[in-house]
């Protein structure tokens, strides 16, 4: 012990000599997986040659990530990356409290086992010497009386102690899993030893240098979750784009700027290359499998994630797969769907959930959302248009501006003036009255004040109806429009937040610090909002399920630069569930499910007179036709897309006939039947459609 103490003491007077100097994290840039790190020091140099050691840093640092800048007249001779397994990171006071409590647990219970061991001992003691007397000498009655009665009393004493102390260890180890679990949800890593970052500088005078040190690590990361509030039918919905930062680095990070970027550095941005590809006979008991292409999804892994649900299709049909495999990769857990094709499942340590199915191609998605629904695919054997306010489009008709000059402007914005007048409008003084409209964005004032006035290209001023005419009832006291220059790459939107959209990702620069600690959980930062147009209407496909559903449509929703990501649906003020937002979609609007109505009801019912089945020849000919009642119980008009199908052959001897689509929009190819239909309160509506199926005698098919 006391040599470990000298090496202690010497190693750290080596630390002094080379110069130990401390850091402190200002900025943070955090990627879909993993961060960078950008860390401030003040350092005075002498002539000559300096080690400067950084330590108490993150154990995750990518070393050959490390950049190091304002190095004035001072050269690099070198930077090394290590762990320094003697100096422990600093768990929280609550951590530390619950680890003390472990180990006063754990010394609790072996105490007691002492006990029940020395229970024991004398049991077996009173056992081995409970034989009476000898040969020549005779136990009296009340000698054997006694002892009874001590053996008896004692051992009963002794059984209850030992019991006793049964519960107590019991009762203990109740109380251990309590805090082992408040630590695992804490997130504690067992892995304690810290980063250290080594810098060998070279100066021919003395300098005082403000570092700039920055480094990727990973243990972290930020994912988005979308909410989607409808206030109302025929409103606009309002998007709000939240980010949730996590990480586990080892250090806190505190007060620090923030930036979110949608890159992945961590993603393979090699580019394939593609060689000559040889036919040959190849064995038919071999394991040859065609080469395929590398999937392109945006999914990322999400690590808040404990359960996923969701249901297994076929892409061709439509169809749930019943007993479909769903596996997390790299470990035993899984899962198989029921009859519907849905499934529910755990997750434990993985990070993508395998899907699999006979005759369908297997795919992998990284657990992103606790609803994840998969279309498999089989194996080898505008039509909206979104007007806006303001756009360039619109320039040439004839605003009327006023006398407020752009400089006026710019001194009421940062202080120079009192406040801000426009002729014919209110005087501008609070910030509740006046509308900026920021390249295109409407923010608030204190945002506007942020903008670098040597950036600003030009000031527009809109007052009275030609401000109201376009941007409604906030626009009373009139609109000043700014032009940047830079709408196309880089905005501030209403929350202060500074979008800047690259050639490969978007960033999010936060307009206040924040602090994350390094337990792994979530800090929820609001990064982006819009007020999106919507198309509200109502849908039902009572061949699969007989409840209608609100949905609203929106279109040019590639505009907002939104990831695939997990959604929270409200309407009216409640919750009506949860759905997934995918951009890499091709369709050309997004559908949001905002819930059930009750107050409209379908009925799909087969028609009696057409339950028959006939033989013609060597055929088997069964007929079928359906009727679908729609009633709107509702006080207010409605309008409804209702889905229907009829069976599509997939093999020549079975042949459809007689197909009778009635008033229905038929997609011949995908056999799905569509109406379109508006009622009144009180209304209902009824549609047909019919067809008949002929297959050889003694066949079974799929009806």
């Amino acid at each position: 012990m006391k040599t470990l103490s000298q090496f202690l003491f010497i190693l750290s007077f080596v630390s002094i000599l080379h110069g130990q100097q401390p850091s402190t994290i200002s900025e943070v840039t955090v990627y879909l997986d993993g961060a960078e790190v950008k860390r401030e020091a003040t350092v005075n140099l002498k002539p000559g040659t300096s080690e400067l050691v950084f330590n108490n840093l993150s154990s995750y640092i990518e070393e050959s990530s490390i950049q190091v800048s304002g190095l004035k007249g001072a050269s690099i001779l070198s930077i090394n990356y290590g762990i320094n397994y003697l100096s422990k990171q600093k768990q929280k006071d609550s951590i530390t409290a619950l680890q003390k409590g472990v180990k006063e647990i754990d010394k609790k219970i072996q105490d007691q086992k002492h006990l029940i061991s020395g229970y024991e001992e004398e049991i077996s003691l009173i056992q081995k010497n409970k034989h009476l007397g000898n040969e020549a000498q005779v136990v009296s009655l009340e000698q054997l009386k006694a002892f009874a009665t001590y053996y008896r009393e004692r051992i009963t004493q002794l059984q209850s102690d030992i019991n006793r102390s049964n519960l107590a260890i019991e009762d203990y180890g109740s109380d251990r899993a309590d805090i082992i679990n408040q630590l695992n949800e804490y997130n504690v890593d067992d892995k304690v030893q810290t980063g250290e970052i080594k810098i060998k500088l070279n100066t021919d005078q003395p300098e005082t240098l403000n570092l700039n040190i920055s480094y990727n690590i990973k243990n972290a990361g930020w994912f988005p979750i979308y909410d989607l509030k409808a206030d109302k039918i025929n409103t606009p919905i309002n998007l709000e784009y939240k980010a949730h930062i996590y990480q586990n680095s080892g250090c806190d990070w505190k007060d620090v700027k923030l930036t979110l970027s949608t890159s992945d550095p961590y993603t393979n941005n090699e580019r394939p290359i593609v060689n000559p590809k040889y036919l040959n006979f190849v064995s038919p008991y071999s394991n040859y499998q065609s080469q395929r292409a590398t999937k392109s999804y945006n999914y990322k892994y999400n690590p808040l994630v404990k359960a996923v649900s969701g249901i297994v299709t076929s892409s061709s049909d439509g169809l749930p797969l019943p007993g479909a495999s769903v596996i997390e990769k790299g470990t035993t857990n899984g899962t198989q769907t029921d009859f519907d094709g849905r499934y529910t499942l755990k997750t434990s340590t993985g990070n993508v959930l395998v899907f699999s199915y006979v005759g369908m191609e297997t795919v992998e998605f990284p657990i992103h959302s606790s609803v994840m629904n998969v279309a498999l695919n089989e194996g080898n054997t505008l039509d909206e248009v979104v007007v806006v306010g303001y756009s360039n489009s619109v320039s040439s008709r004839p605003y009327t501006t006023t006398s407020v000059t752009s400089e006026k402007i710019i001194d009421g914005l940062y202080g120079s003036t009192a406040g801000i007048n426009i002729r014919g409008a209110s005087t501008l003084k609070s910030k509740n009255n006046i509308l900026f409209i920021v390249d295109g964005i409407p923010v608030k004032e204190n945002a506007a004040k942020k903008i670098n006035p040597d950036s600003i290209e030009s000031i527009e001023v809109l007052k009275d109806s030609e401000a109201t005419a376009i941007y409604g009832n906030r626009a009373a006291n009139g609109v000043i429009i700014i032009n940047t220059g830079n709408g196309s790459q880089r905005r501030m939107n209403e929350l202060g937040v500074i979008v800047e959209s690259g050639i490969t990702n978007t960033r999010f620069e936060i307009d206040k610090s924040y602090s994350i600690p390094s337990d792994g959980d979530v800090t929820v930062v609001k990064i982006d909002q819009f007020n999106v147009p919507a198309k509200y209407e109502y849908f039902a496909a009572p061949v699969l399920n007989e409840n209608v559903f609100l949905t609203a449509k929106i279109a040019n929703w590639e505009q907002y630069n939104l990831l695939p990501a997990e959604a929270n649906v409200y309407f009216e003020g409640s919750y009506s569930g949860k759905t997934n937002i995918n951009p890499g979609a091709t369709t050309d609007s997004l559908t949001i499910s905002l819930g059930v109505d009750p107050n409209i009801t379908t009925k799909r019912t087969q028609r009696n007179d057409f339950k028959k089945t006939t033989f013609i020849g060597s055929n088997k000919v069964v007929y079928k036709a359906f009727e679908i009642e729609v009633r709107n119980n509702k006080t207010s008009n409605i309008r409804l897309t209702l889905i229907d199908r009829i069976p599509i052959t997939q093999n020549r001897a079975i042949k459809l006939d007689d197909i009778n689509t009635g008033t229905s929009d038929y997609d011949k190819d995908k056999g799905l039947l569509k109406w379109s239909i508006t009622l009144k309160p009180g209304e209902k509506e009824k549609v047909e459609h019919s067809y008949a199926i002929r297959f050889p005698k003694g066949k079974r098919i799929n009806l």
